[in-house]
């Protein structure tokens, strides 16, 4: 495989009209129907035709017809080059800002006046997508869009019906997809958009999920290239993918990676679902742990500088993390004994373990029963919660599958907590 070779055509294909928003409008757009066929196969022509350059075995397969992944044929030792994209195909926030001048700056205001102002590089990468998705088979994209997944079971896809029947903590993440979703349909109203497509839901909701979905932050930027945007996600990484100074998007191995193995990439935290869960859609069960459901707790976790990440229960062995143990306990004393909460909470900042370590002796078993409640509460709720996804219909609720599966992995979890906490 050669690097850093690109086609001579490939400036021209890519090069930006005057006015981003004017361009004469085609009856071939990409079919949004969540049953229609996904073109990878011309797509992969496509973007060998455009530069891309892959290593020899390197392929885009799936399973079951649906759900598309990088593997390798062959074998690729560590520091291999896998996959090279050339600049001109990348979509990234910072060229949109350029392609787009001042048009998004109401757009962009909204979103700041909603304090998603972390989210305005995405908005961008999202208009782009509505944009060429607009433009139909006249789009120099249109191989890739028309390549890309047409269903998705990410928060921003949710119901209702879907937030009702899921854990308190994955039910806030998922939320707060939708919520983001709402946020850019309501400022991409502002943009000088084809009000057909300003106005379509579906439409807005499937660009949303590509961008969200596809792209990945570099540099404070925001990234889709072509044909690396199948790359799955994985607790043990096996490529590792940038962007070189001329904006080209480069992807090594990180590992020995032997023939017939997925080329996976990190999408986020390894140790915990539900966040992938509530972004991607999918539940990744090699995920070691998850946090330990006490949102109840949550201004304690921050006043001890803990997050979402450190509250941990473990689903194979049953462990919890100290944290869990150290923000119920500060919980406990700040009912009960402010006094003693003060200074539980001076051992934990400053990290002063004997002293943390000689509260944590005294008041174990308030801990233990505290730990017990929520743990036995929890399994209740999760039962509840599974009965009634299960109860819904799946040609409504095609969600269900999912929000069901991600209930049974924080069941386990819990389950050998309770365990190891009856036991002790």
């Amino acid at each position: 495989m050669k690097i850093y070779i690109t086609c001579s055509s490939v400036a021209s294909l890519f090069a930006i009209s005057a006015s981003a928003f004017s361009f004469q409008a085609t009856q071939r757009l990409v079919s949004l129907d969540e049953n229609a066929q996904r073109d990878v196969s011309s797509m992969n022509n496509w973007a060998s035709s455009c530069g891309v350059q892959k290593a020899n075995g390197f392929d885009i397969t799936s399973y079951d017809g649906r759900d598309y992944l990088a593997v390798t044929q062959n074998s690729l030792p560590a520091g291999s080059p896998v996959l090279y994209v050339p600049n001109e195909m990348v979509f990234s926030s910072s060229k949109a800002a350029q392609e787009f001048g001042g048009a998004l700056s109401e757009s962009e205001k909204q979103l700041s006046i909603a304090n998603l102002q972390a989210q305005i590089p995405l908005f961008r990468i999202f208009v782009k997508i509505l944009i060429e998705y607009a433009k139909g088979d006249s789009s120099p994209w249109y191989p890739w869009l028309n390549s890309l997944p047409r269903q998705y079971f990410n928060g921003a896809s949710m119901t209702n019906a879907c937030f009702e029947a899921l854990p308190p903590y994955a039910a806030w993440l998922s939320l707060t997809e939708r919520v983001n979703f709402s946020n850019f349909q309501k400022a991409i109203q502002f943009a000088p958009l084809d009000q057909n497509i300003a106005k379509n839901a579906a439409i807005l909701k499937w660009a949303y999920n590509v961008a969200v979905t596809r792209s990945i932050e570099w540099n404070g930027d925001r990234c889709i290239a072509p044909m690396a945007d199948y790359f799955n996600h994985g607790a043990e990484v096996d490529v590792d993918i940038r962007y070189d100074e001329g904006g080209n998007c480069v992807v090594h191995t990180s590992r020995d990676v032997p023939a017939g193995s997925p080329l996976r990439m990190s999408l986020g935290d390894p140790t915990n679902p539900s966040p992938l869960f509530a972004t991607y859609g999918f539940l990744d069960e090699s995920c070691p742990a998850t946090f330990c459901k006490v949102m109840h707790l949550r201004d304690e976790m921050r006043q001890l500088g803990y997050d979402f990440s450190n509250l941990l229960f473990f689903k194979s062995t049953g462990a919890i993390s100290p944290e869990v143990y150290d923000v119920v306990l500060y919980s406990i004393l700040l009912k009960n004994d402010p006094g003693s909460a003060q200074g539980f909470f001076q051992a934990v900042t400053s990290r002063d373990e004997n002293t943390k370590s000689k509260y944590h002796n005294q008041y174990f078993q308030y801990t233990k029963q505290e730990l017990q409640k929520h743990v036995d509460s929890t399994l209740v709720d999760l039962d509840r919660l599974s009965s009634m996804a299960q109860s819904y219909d799946r040609r409504t609720h095609p969600r269900a599958p999912i929000i069901l599966q991600h209930n049974q992995f924080v069941k386990e979890t819990f389950l050998r907590v309770k365990q190891n906490l009856d036991a002790m």
